[in-house]
């Protein structure tokens, strides 16, 4: 079972470097290691050549750190989410590899090292909770089977959390693997700020979350500053051939032109999970019973919804009246599939956008745009457009003007539709 250990890291020192230097026996035995930085994008990660598979950049926040690294490393059959000052046992990949044989996620015991004579009842209490209740936390090393994390659709947009909401959605597959080989985790954050004050603070918050409090409204409550979030609202087309992608049919045919469309959609949808900054909803062509949009269902977990009839701007407006209706609170975007260039980054900036802005946009280099987001409802966005011609983007600008909207454009990217398109994606693709 190959087995991908997944690090999210935020200004970490030096002692990263021999941190995972404990890791190379690990790796040496088939493991691969990604390290997910989610600090400034000039910040230096201080990672060693060598010491590491793969080294990303992705939004802050553990929940999409860790949501990177994992679609970052699709061949591995097992992940292990892993916090920078943890130490594993020295046996931990076949230990992994034996518990997931019968469950499909697990944790470890954990130890807490520092100077507090406390340090082991807490740690005590944290392996006897988590037995009693089949609920893990980030601290004890969790692991589990990626069918199963792409079954639960990840770890949810939550600034705090993620680990226990990621628990309660796998517990409800199977209860976990409670092993009693011990990880190693700094005591730090427990002496920082006392012992007790931290034990209490702690079950204030989960007891508040586990009795239904919001995790953002909690962070906020605590001085945990959270980042942006929004729904997104994904439109696609199912890969039928001679339906899909039909303008670049004429350069790789209808069947790879499906192909095409396929590969764009579990690209926008994988970039969608990794940003998880909010729900996430397929708004699917020609309808959501399609065997492509089943799968994505029951593999993601992913809403599904058939879009509607009518142009394109007729369906934005469906999936843009949906959103509000249930969720009247949360700020939305709305995303094709045809943009490759489309990262996580894009979408939390857009989301940022949204927290001082009325609207935001990513134009295309064509004319129109390959991202809108509203903080509110603005219906006459979509009338009257002269959709799929070069000149949406300025109509648009007419219409939010018009609405008295305040908005912001974020960088151009460009759409692959034409054949040129696919032969420039190849040519970046090639050099990347």
């Amino acid at each position: 079972m190959t087995l991908a250990i997944i690090v999210p890291v935020l200004g970490e020192g030096p002692g990263l470097g021999a941190w995972l230097q404990a890791l190379q026996p690990l790796r040496a035995r088939g493991a691969q290691v990604v390290v997910v930085d989610g600090g400034d994008p000039g910040a230096d990660t201080a990672v060693p050549p060598g010491l590491a598979d793969q080294v990303l950049r992705a939004p802050r926040g553990r929940a999409a750190q860790m949501n990177a690294g994992a679609w970052a490393c699709p061949a591995a059959q097992a992940l292990l989410f892993l916090h920078a000052d943890t130490r594993l046992p020295p046996d931990a990949d076949l230990l992994i590899a034996q518990a997931l044989q019968t469950h499909d996620w697990g944790r470890f015991d954990v130890c807490i090292q520092g100077r507090s004579r406390w340090l082991p009842v807490v740690a005590a209490m944290m392996n006897a909770r988590s037995r009693l209740s089949g609920i893990a936390t980030g601290d004890q090393a969790l692991f589990v089977r990626r069918r199963a994390f792409e079954a639960v659709g990840g770890f949810a947009a939550l600034p705090l959390m993620e680990d226990l909401d990621l628990s309660r959605r796998l517990k409800a597959r199977g209860a976990p693997a409670c092993l009693a080989a011990r990880v190693v985790t700094s005591g730090r954050r427990w002496e920082r700020h006392g012992v007790w004050r931290t034990i209490v603070l702690m079950w204030r918050l989960r007891a508040a979350w586990f009795l239904g409090a919001d995790a953002h409204a909690l962070a906020r409550r605590y001085g945990y500053r959270p980042r942006a979030g929004a729904a997104v609202a994904v439109l696609a087309k199912a890969p039928v051939p001679g339906l899909a992608k039909t303008r670049l049919i004429p350069a790789l045919g209808a069947a790879g032109a499906a192909r095409a469309q396929r590969g764009f959609a579990l690209q926008t949808l994988r970039t969608a999970a990794q940003a998880a900054i909010g729900p996430v909803t397929l708004w699917c062509a020609p309808d959501a019973q399609h065997r492509f949009f089943r799968a994505l269902r029951e593999r993601w977990g992913v809403a599904c919804r058939p879009q509607p009839g009518g142009d394109i701007g007729q369906r934005m407006r469906a999936a843009m009246d949906a959103h509000w209706r249930q969720a009247p609170r949360l700020p939305l975007l709305i995303i094709g599939t045809d943009c490759p260039g489309l990262a996580p980054l894009h979408l939390h900036q857009a989301a940022d956008v949204l927290q001082t802005h009325d609207a935001v946009l990513i134009p295309a280099e064509d004319g129109g745009y390959v991202l809108l987001g509203l903080r509110e409802p603005l219906p006459t966005l979509f009338a009257g457009v002269d959709w799929s011609t070069p000149q949406v983007l300025a109509q648009t600008r007419a219409r939010l003007q018009a609405a008295g909207a305040t908005w912001r454009e974020l960088p151009a990217l460009w759409d692959v539709d034409e054949p040129a398109d696919w032969q420039r994606l190849r040519r970046e693709t090639q050099h990347a």
